[in-house]
């Protein structure tokens, strides 16, 4: 079965992440209270002010560089290194924030290092301790339940594969149970001891207290088989789960909530509203106007250059579409002698007779794509997203690719996942405009500030090489 990070929906609220917000919480400030005892002088009546900024500082952190994601399956040591991460950014920020206000000379350099000794370790104690005994309970089987699955196919098997990566829910697998003829099931794993069985023989185990938990994956179009196994389920003690077999849709971003107390599951959704979203303006924003900073000397050099080497204005506007498909107007140094708009947009190709003299180097080098600095910090673009096409170039590619129009869940970006991964130049084939689609959805599904600068970085190196690009 296919394992893409689609087949994922996250849930809102999680018990884990406020147990480790709690814990976290908990070593700032039992950390804060050992370097007191240890250096005396610390202690002051702001003590308490500087705990509350530093934990809310530390969460700010922690969001930015995903310490509360499921490490489930994950080494130690990128959890680890996230976390300290994350201090260390609290503590840059507690630094600058100290000496711009009235508590600068509270706690000195060395103490604030002595308290980043602390915390960190009482950080990283606590989750190694939760995992030690995650493991301890599943080695012992302490408070395990016995579950079964009703189906056998991709969804049941997909299920069994989360649950055994899952062992803080303490489950132990009996087996599968299903009344369907054998054509009709999926091939299971060569695997001796693994049970099968009938819905009566489940039915049986549940009443003798066999078996305490089940999960339903039967397809949903088996309504009435599902109600009448539910009914006699009704007469045991186990917990009966229903799952729904969602991933049959193409999944974007999903995350399930309720409203007031009704269930509701997402299948598109953008991944950047509320806290997400306003971290990502904040940081395009920044690094936008650090941008304009450095580049603006250059950008007036080539603007003067485009103007003496060829005839026509020095800035290209295109039409594209941007967020939820709402057009904008995408700005280019003018590297072409033609600047097509309409509802016929050829591509540049290699050796393109219509480039301006200076024009192959500026798209080569993609100096041409830095006025999309002005769109960055106008809001209309992002530092990093799904690259625009021109609005010919959608309306073309919607009807032929599915899913196409969802890479437009986010803002466009001057760079994105596709183009660090080769997906950059002429798209001259369906195939290779198929697979850039592919990469858009990836970036959307598994959008974090971490990975925005990791391709941020990598962009770099994909420019100079100047693969693809003409």
């Amino acid at each position: 079965m296919n394992q893409e990070p689609q087949r994922q929906i996250q849930q809102e609220n999680s018990w884990n992440r406020l147990t480790m917000k709690s814990l976290d919480a908990f070593s700032i400030v039992l950390g804060l209270y050992l370097l007191i005892n240890w250096v005396p002088s610390t202690n002051s009546k702001s003590t308490i002010v500087i705990a509350l900024v530093a934990i809310g500082l530390f969460y700010f952190s922690a969001e930015l560089v995903g310490l509360y994601r499921n490490w489930r399956g994950t080494a130690f040591g990128k959890e680890a290194a996230t976390a300290v991460l994350a201090w260390s950014a609290t503590l840059v920020a507690l630094s600058v924030l100290g000496q711009l206000s009235i508590y600068s000379t509270e706690l000195s350099g060395t103490n604030l290092m002595l308290w980043f000794a602390i915390t960190p370790t009482l950080s990283l104690a606590i989750r190694v301790g939760s995992r030690w005994y995650v493991g301890w309970r599943q080695r012992n089987s302490v408070n395990t339940r016995n579950y079964a699955v009703v189906g056998i196919n991709d969804l049941g098997l997909h299920l069994v594969r989360n649950v055994s990566t899952t062992p803080e829910l303490g489950l132990k697998f009996l087996g599968y149970y299903d009344d369907r003829v054998s054509d009709r099931t999926v091939d299971l794993p060569d695997d001796a001891s693994l049970k099968l069985g009938k819905l009566n023989e489940l039915v049986s185990a549940a009443k003798r207290g066999d078996v305490q938990v089940i999960y339903i994956t039967l397809p949903m179009r088996a309504e009435d088989r599902i109600r009448g196994l539910i009914q006699e389920l009704a007469d045991t003690t186990a917990s009966v789960y229903i799952v729904p077999d969602l991933f049959v849709f193409q999944m974007l971003n999903s995350r399930w909530t309720d409203i007031q107390g009704l269930p509701v599951v997402s299948v598109f959704e953008n991944p950047l509203y509320g806290v997400d979203g306003a971290v990502k303006r904040c940081v395009d924003f920044g690094l936008a106007s650090i941008g304009l900073l450095f580049a603006g000397l250059p950008m007036l050099a080539i603007a003067a250059a485009v103007k003496l080497t060829s005839a026509g204005p020095v800035i290209f506007r295109q039409k594209r579409y941007g967020l939820d498909g709402k057009e904008i107007w995408v700005w280019k140094f003018r590297s072409m002698t033609v600047q097509d708009n309409g509802s016929e947009v050829k591509q540049a190709t290699k050796n393109d007779n219509r480039l301006t003299s200076i024009g192959g180097f500026l798209r080569k080098s993609s100096l041409d794509e830095l006025p999309q600095i002005i769109n960055v910090l106008m809001g209309q673009m992002s530092l990093v997203g799904p690259r625009p096409h021109a609005s010919a170039h959608n309306e073309f590619y919607r009807s032929k690719i599915d899913g196409y129009m969802l890479r437009h869940k986010v803002k466009p970006g001057i760079t994105g996942l596709a183009q660090v991964n080769g997906c950059r130049g002429e798209t001259e084939t369906l195939d290779k405009m198929e697979k850039r689609i592919s990469f858009d959805h990836q970036y959307i599904r598994e959008w974090s500030i971490w990975l925005d600068l990791k391709i941020i970085i990598k962009t770099f190196t994909v420019v100079f090489s100047r693969q693809n690009a003409y």
